[in-house]
C-alpha cells in the first residue's frame, strides 16, 4: 500500500487531489499536512476536509513546513512515504508585494525543508506546485517551458522560480525525481474565496459591483480543477527523467471582460462593473503551451471555461445561501 504526503491538503487543490487519489486506488494512503494559515478562514479548509477525515486511509497532520524539526517530528510515524506532493505555499501575487520576506521564507524555506526530508528518508518522487506567474511579462505566447528567459514581477513568482531551481539542485545531488508543475489560474468548486472567479461570484450574487482592473483586455488561461488534478496524478506516476518543469493549463485564453460575461451567463445575473486601475504585479496575459504535458504525462484538458463556470455556479448555489458569504 503506497503512502503519499500532500502538503497543503486542506486547501482548494490539495483537498481535490487527496479525494481523487483515495477514490482512484484502494491501495493508496494519504498523509495531509497543513498549517491552516489564516490567509483565509480555517472553517473553509475544515469544510474541504470533512469527508476526507471519515476515510481511514487519510491522516491529517497539522504543522508548519518552515519548522524543520517540527516537520520531522510530526511525520516521524510515517516511515513509508513514497511520494511528496508539495502544494503548500503562501499564495497570491498582490499580497506578496506587501510581504516579500514572508513569502520567500514560507515558499523557499518550506520547500527546502521538504527536500531535506526527502533526502533523509530516501523519498525519490517529489512533485512541486509552481505557477504560471514565473513567466512574468513574456510576449512569446503561448508560454513554453523551453523559454529559459523568466522575468517574474512579484515576490510570489520569484519564490516559485527559486523552488524550481532548488529542486534541480536536489535532483542532481541526491537522485530525487523533481517534477515542477506550473499551474495556470486554477478554478472550480471549492476555490479559494480571494480568487477572481469566487470573489466575482460572491459580489454578483450580493448585487455588488465587480472590480475590473484595467480596460478588461487582460487574458488568462483558466484551468479547471479536475484537469489540474489529472495532471498532478500523472506527475506522481512519471518516472522517465530525473527533473522536469511542465505547464498545466487549459491552452485557451479568455479576457477579463469575457470572463465576467460568462459568469453572468452561468449565474443568470447581470453584473455591475467597478472600473479600477491596473494592479502592480499583474501580467497582461497568461497562456500555456501544454505540448510537453501531453507528451510526458498524457495530459489533455477536458473542461472549457463555460462548462467549468456552470459547474462552479452549481456548487456555489448548493454551498451558499442566496445572499452569499
Amino acid at each position: 500500500m503506497s503512502l503519499i504526503l500532500v502538503t497543503g491538503a486542506a486547501g482548494f487543490i490539495g483537498s481535490h487531489l487527496t479525494r481523487a487519489l483515495l477514490a482512484a486506488d484502494a491501495d493508496t494512503r494519504v498523509v495531509g499536512f497543513d498549517s491552516f494559515d489564516l490567509f483565509y478562514p480555517r472553517a473553509i479548509k475544515e469544510g474541504n476536509l470533512r469527508d476526507l477525515l471519515a476515510n481511514p486511509r487519510f491522516t491529517l497532520v497539522e504543522g508548519d513546513i518552515t519548522d524543520a524539526a517540527g516537520l520531522r517530528a510530526a511525520l516521524g510515524g510515517f516511515a513509508d512515504i513514497a511520494v511528496i506532493v508539495h502544494l503548500a505555499a503562501r499564495a497570491g501575487v498582490r499580497p506578496s508585494i506587501l510581504d516579500p520576506a514572508g513569502y520567500q521564507y514560507a515558499n523557499y524555506i518550506g520547500t527546502l525543508n521538504l527536500l531535506e526530508l526527502a533526502k533523509e528518508r530516501g523519498i525519490r518522487q517529489f512533485v512541486f506546485a509552481s505557477s504560471s506567474s514565473v513567466y512574468g511579462v513574456n510576449p512569446n505566447t503561448p508560454w513554453s517551458e523551453e523559454d529559459r528567459v523568466l522575468q517574474p514581477i512579484s515576490p510570489y513568482a520569484a519564490s516559485k522560480v527559486a523552488g524550481e531551481l532548488l529542486g534541480h539542485t536536489y535532483s542532481h545531488l541526491y537522485g530525487i525525481r523533481f517534477i515542477g508543475l506550473r499551474f495556470f489560474t486554477v478554478y472550480g468548486p471549492g476555490q479559494r474565496p480571494d480568487l477572481a472567479i469566487h470573489k466575482f461570484a460572491r459580489l454578483l450574487m450580493n448585487g455588488q459591483p465587480i472590480p475590473q482592473y484595467g480596460d478588461g483586455t487582460t487574458r488568462r488561461d483558466y484551468t479547471y480543477i479536475d484537469d489540474i488534478v489529472a495532471g498532478i496524478r500523472a506527475a506522481i506516476r512519471y518516472d522517465a527523467t530525473p527533473y522536469e518543469i511542465i505547464n498545466l493549463g487549459n491552452h485557451q485564453t479568455i479576457t477579463l471582460r469575457e470572463l465576467i460575461g460568462e459568469l453572468e451567463a452561468a449565474f443568470g445575473v447581470q453584473a455591475t462593473i467597478d472600473y479600477q486601475p491596473e494592479q502592480p504585479g499583474d501580467v497582461p496575459v497568461t497562456y500555456a503551451d501544454v505540448a510537453k504535458a501531453r507528451r510526458l504525462l498524457g495530459y489533455q484538458p477536458q473542461v472549457a471555461v463555460p462548462e467549468g463556470l456552470r459547474r462552479f455556479a452549481a456548487w456555489y448555489h448548493q454551498t451558499y445561501a442566496p445572499v452569499g458569504v
